[in-house]
């Protein structure tokens, strides 16, 4: 195969005991031997499908193409279910449209769902146009929830018991519906009453338990959970997560099921909540990566960074106004990034606290000002506590450092840890407040960033550093 990428082959290592062996070097290998298509099936399918996907980034686009037609349909659904989304859709785009229908039909529709969305329009509406009236109807009812909704991210592949049936029917629907589907999602199975109306849960240990003659109602779970499909997925997280089960039913308005949430996919909203959150704290509109063109990274961050250019002109003014205290005292602006450092260290730890209280939707006003008052005590405390510290021991170092006498060295020191008392306390009065601000206003609490709390913060701490310098220290004590 001489289209196989060689620098694939380059120095690959020999296999270390007690070292996982790498999977996707072995694969490419073997894909490079001149073996017949039915051999080479069989030894690709020994590999776990993740492998294979890892081993498909190193191949080139004929080897790719020849795999596909090696691989049946089955095998391939699942081993582009282990790529990245821009993959897949590239991938999916690159190959017959035919076997495109045929693995897209094999896939979760939420999954194919966003492989389509990813593709390029007239490509996407030919493939749902060719698509079987079942998956397409699927796909449509996943469409009609937002992407911020938890129905847009359910799984349609569950199975569904009446609750009328004896332990004896059941056992057969389950396996019937198991051999037609092909579905996954065996360890829990969902009731529904004589309407369609969800009534509850069986854990299929519990059915493989059960006798003949034993009624169904006795091992049906009425208290298991649920979600709703129009639920905002934000203000389920905290709530899915306290659930140990493979699988939560989500119902539509009119209390149908509509699909599940497994555990995996639960795993997923969370990975995908977290990298959102933590964009958001850094200053970005949202996650950013490799493959991202330069514009798209511009387009996150420029908006952000002027308007911290704007509050970072904010700080030099207001220092600018205070230069005549920095030259009757030159002392003070060596101190002046332990100020500014501390007000915004403290402003981020409380933004941190905020934002992950504040995810709660049953929080009441009541517990925000709870919130409030508690983290400006803690910034209070910690005040207290490193102003003391920092009196003590930058009284020695100014005496000693800048020669003044020790009266005078510790007046500075003590205006300094007020300062940063005060600072501290403010900073975390405004990394609790704007965020439940911002909250109010409908806006994403994560939206006050780590960047904007903490240049907030050094305007607060530089106007009340050199405020209380000019008052106590020029002012009272004229030095």
């Amino acid at each position: 195969m001489s289209d196989l990428n060689h620098d694939a082959l380059n120095n690959v290592p020999a296999n270390i005991p007690g070292v996982r062996p790498d999977y996707d070097i072995e694969i490419v290998q073997l894909i490079s031997q001149k073996l017949s298509p039915k051999v080479l099936r069989e030894k690709l399918e020994e590999f776990h499908a993740s492998d294979v996907a890892d081993a498909f980034t190193r191949l080139d686009p004929t080897v790719r193409e020849k795999l596909f037609k090696l691989l049946d349909v089955e095998h391939l659904a699942e081993v582009i279910s282990y790529l990245d989304e821009d993959e897949q859709a590239e991938y999916l785009s690159a190959i017959n449209i035919k076997k495109a229908i045929a693995i897209l039909s094999e896939m979760e529709p939420a999954e194919a769902g966003t492989i389509l969305k990813n593709m390029n329009r007239t490509r996407r509406d030919v493939i749902f146009e060719l698509l079987d009236s079942e998956t397409r109807s699927k796909l449509v009812k996943l469409a009609a929830y937002g992407e911020d909704e938890i129905g847009s991210q359910m799984s349609t592949d569950y199975i569904e018991i009446k609750k009328n049936y004896t332990i004896k029917q059941a056992m057969r629907s389950m396996r019937d519906q198991a051999r037609e589907t092909n579905t996954d999602n065996l360890s829990i199975l969902y009731v529904v009453d004589e309407n369609g109306l969800y009534y509850g849960a069986i854990y299929i240990q519990d059915l493989f338990a059960a006798m003949a003659d034993e009624e169904l109602e006795s091992i049906i779970q009425v208290n298991f959970p649920i979600v709703y499909a129009s639920e905002p997925i934000d203000a389920l997280m905290d709530d899915l997560k306290e659930y140990e089960e493979d699988s939560i039913p989500v119902l539509g308005s009119d209390n149908q099921i509509e699909g599940i949430i497994t555990r995996q996919d639960l795993l997923e909203l969370f990975a995908k909540e977290m990298s959102e959150d933590y964009a958001r704290l850094a200053g970005l509109s949202s996650q950013e990566d490799l493959e991202e063109t330069l514009f798209e990274s511009l387009k996150k961050r420029t908006p952000w960074l002027i308007l911290l250019l704007g509050l970072s002109l904010g700080v030099s003014v207001v220092i600018g106004m205070f230069e005549s205290v920095v030259a009757a005292l030159t002392v003070a602006v060596v101190f002046q990034s332990l100020i500014l450092g501390m007000a915004g260290n403290v402003g981020t730890q409380s933004l941190a606290v905020s934002i992950r209280v504040l995810s709660d939707p049953d929080l009441t006003n009541k517990q925000r000002m709870r919130l409030v008052t508690k983290e400006v005590f803690a910034g209070l405390s910690n005040g207290v506590i490193i102003g003391l510290l920092s009196a003590l021991v930058l009284g020695v170092f100014i005496h000693f450092s800048a020669g003044y006498d020790w009266m005078h060295a510790y007046a500075i020191s003590a205006c300094i840890a007020v300062a940063m008392l005060c600072s501290m306390v403010m900073s975390s009065f405004t990394g609790t407040a704007v965020p439940i601000v911002f909250q109010k206003l409908g806006i994403d609490p994560a939206v006050a960033s780590g960047p904007l709390i903490t240049t907030l913060n050094d305007l607060i701490g530089a106007t009340t550093y050199y405020s209380m310098i000019w008052i106590f220290l020029i002012q009272m004590l004229h030095m």
